[in-house]
């Protein structure tokens, strides 16, 4: 999870504002991850209000507009992109959250997860002696080094999640001939499924579950285990932002 000053989201909220014409919405909703943190929210909250002085305002977590989105007030929605974060939400308005702690101390089944997961076990393999076998070769090839500890190098420097995550894909293309990459994204899944298993037990909703994430619908592999894991689910159809209009036209 990158943190952004407080100067930078208000010079880019009022940028965007201003290239959408300077409107006065009756309402605004804005999803943010971190807004289950009170401070944070209102903080937003009250930003967006000195933006907006004639619109309603609310800010709720990220992953509630998946929800919303897919014309939901009640389920479970499992997102893995670059990060990873499961979200339930009860009619009456409660909700839990799992994950979404980010790349540093958490994200498991994300997009940098699997790519991390990935360095280790060809860190392991160098350790060993052992080759660095498809997988090996793929991200070497992906980020133009030729030697685990210069891939490993390169990684480092790479201090954006988003880089990390964008090289994900090459774990997933070598899971077919390299057993430990497929083993990997076998994990990824449990851990999202472990997400969902997570909000499912403490407030007691067991459907619908609603997948979304850059990396869940886009690596077939991944959305077909974590299926099998979680029982009946639902692809995110609409994006995200259709979720943002539906709840501010409830305020």
């Amino acid at each position: 999870m990158a943190v952004i000053a407080p100067r930078v989201i208000e010079e880019r909220l009022t940028s965007l504002i201003r290239e959408l014409g300077s409107p006065e919405p009756l309402a605004c909703c804005a999803g943010a991850a971190g807004a289950e943190v009170p401070a944070g929210r209102l903080r937003l909250e009250r930003l967006l209000a000195r933006l907006l002085p004639r619109s309603r305002v609310t800010v709720v977590h990220d992953a509630r507009l998946v929800l919303a989105a897919a014309g939901l007030d009640e389920g479970i929605a499992v997102i893995a992109g670059t990060g990873s974060v499961a979200y339930s939400r009860a009619a009456d308005g409660r909700e839990v959250r799992a994950g979404g702690w980010g790349w540093l101390l958490g994200d498991d089944g994300s997009g940098v997860w699997v790519v991390r997961e990935a360095a280790r076990e060809l860190m392991r393999r160098r350790d060993a002696g052992a080759p660095p076998g498809r997988l090996g070769e793929a991200l070497m090839a992906a980020t133009g080094t030729r030697e685990i500890l210069e891939l490993t190098g390169r990684l480092h420097s790479f201090r954006e999640p988003g880089r990390w995550a964008a090289l994900s894909g090459v774990v997933f293309q070598s899971a077919d001939d390299d057993p430990a990459a497929a083993e990997i994204v076998s994990r990824a899944a449990d851990g999202l499924a472990a997400l969902v298993e997570d909000v499912r037990a403490r407030l007691s909703i067991q459907d619908p579950v609603v997948l979304a994430g850059g990396l869940l619908l886009n690596e077939a592999r991944l959305e077909s285990l974590v299926r099998e894991r979680v029982g009946g689910a639902q692809r995110l159809s609409n994006p995200a932002v259709a979720g943002a209009v539906r709840i501010a036209e409830s305020l």
